[in-house]
């Protein structure tokens, strides 16, 4: 697959945070009743799940194994050879 363009919307100076981190494939779960979703670290989509979930929410997506980081599919695909993704496992 080839690599964004530099000029693609979504780059934001992740790679500080993400290069070479390890990801798992997971279902998001709140991580507490105050704070209810999290977003893509490039293309900010929502991730969240229950009634208040917007219809265009993902319910699961990358995490970093660390559980502070989240990345959509189609973003975890874009960028994963140019920062180093790896996956270590899926629910």
């Amino acid at each position: 697959m080839p690599t964004p363009a530099p000029d693609d919307w979504r780059r934001r100076g992740q790679e500080e945070d993400l290069a070479g981190r390890r990801f798992e494939w997971r279902a998001y779960r709140a991580p507490s009743p105050e704070w209810d979703h999290d977003h893509c670290k490039f293309c900010w989509v929502t991730f969240m799940v229950g009634a208040n979930a917007p219809p265009d929410a993902l319910p699961d997506g990358y995490r970093t194994v660390d559980g502070d980081n989240w990345v959509c599919r189609q973003c975890f695909e874009d960028f994963r050879d140019e920062f180093g993704f790896t996956v270590i496992s899926s629910e």
